[in-house]
């Protein structure tokens, strides 16, 4: 893994007063590696594997026929928000067999950024239901793709159920400047719940 230079660590270490653990979840393909590469300051920690015929039967590529790889552990990234807050990234693997191994990645974490996929909605369900489990707030990142249907954000609230708290964008993982303003929207949610529940 790729890291800045020990300076900048110093640096870092000195300023910082909040560092901020964050899980960017979503099901199986929907974007999150790419979205921690994208915004990532530091070289990310990636475990991007081949797939094989071995896992044919079990990883769903309907809606993404071309997916020759897929996350085996997690990915990590850093992003530095202001002098006083870097946020730690930690995308987890979206494939079912792999909740164990997300249970621990997300112990810690402040809240979770969830991406979506209009073309598979229904996988989010998991996803959120092992969020609000373990007690996490979350917010809700629809990521572009070119060929999937576009909604509006009434018609993803209701198919979604999401609470009427729980913010919903729209990103293109893809895109530093989109997916920054993702990431805010989380950010500043859980800036909100922290204050009214002070």
């Amino acid at each position: 893994m790729g890291s800045a230079p020990a300076s900048d660590d110093i640096y870092l270490r000195q300023t910082v007063q909040k560092a901020t653990k964050l899980v960017i979840a979503g099901h199986f393909a929907v974007g999150k590696t790419t979205f921690v590469r994208t915004l990532s300051e530091i070289k990310p920690l990636h475990t991007e594997e081949l797939m094989t015929q071995a896992s044919a039967h079990v990883d769903d590529l309907a809606g993404v026929p071309d997916k020759a790889t897929t996350t085996v552990a997690m990915d990590f990234g850093r992003l530095t928000l202001s002098d006083r807050l870097v946020l730690y990234l930690f995308g987890v693997p979206g494939q079912h067999r792999f909740t164990p191994l997300w249970r621990e990645l997300a112990r810690g974490a402040l809240g979770a950024l969830v991406l979506a996929d209009t073309r598979r909605l229904e996988q989010s369900f998991p996803v959120m239901d092992l969020l609000e489990e373990r007690g996490l707030r979350y917010a809700v990142a629809i990521n572009h793709f070119a060929d999937a249907p576009t909604f509006d954000d009434a018609e993803l609230r209701e198919a979604l159920d999401l609470h009427p708290d729980t913010p919903l964008v729209t990103c293109d993982a893809r895109d530093p400047a989109s997916s920054t303003r993702a990431l805010i929207s989380l950010v500043e949610y859980l800036h909100r719940s922290a204050q009214e529940h002070v």
